[in-house]
């Protein structure tokens, strides 16, 4: 049987609106809905760059608990209200990513 669970990182909107941090299903972990918010200190930076670093840690939390990591990985998505924070961000996306070349991508809302 596949093992399906779910990891929840304790935002209040997990039980509000009835989603998780991240799901195992089998071997693969599916992670969602992680913002740059702080848990520990209850707090979101106003720095991009910092929210961005935070944003990763939370992911990277999450798939510890999932008993994998970073790399390999499959794809990825972000979402930046302003263009222009990208590019700052780039050297926190390296530092998690690594070159393994895998797909990260942001995009800004339309």
């Amino acid at each position: 049987m596949t093992e399906r669970r779910a990891i929840l990182s304790g935002s209040t909107f997990e039980e509000q609106i009835g989603y998780a941090r991240a799901v195992v299903d089998g071997a693969w972990v599916h992670v969602s809905g992680t913002t740059g918010f702080d848990y520990a200190t209850m707090t979101i930076s106003e720095d991009v760059v910092d929210q961005g670093e935070q944003c990763l840690r939370n992911i990277e939390a999450a798939l510890a608990e999932a008993k994998c990591h970073f790399r390999p990985w499959g794809a990825g998505a972000g979402l930046l209200p302003e263009r222009a924070d990208f590019e700052p961000c780039w050297p926190v996306l390296r530092r998690y990513f690594g070159a393994g070349r895998q797909i990260p991508t942001c995009s800004r809302p339309l």
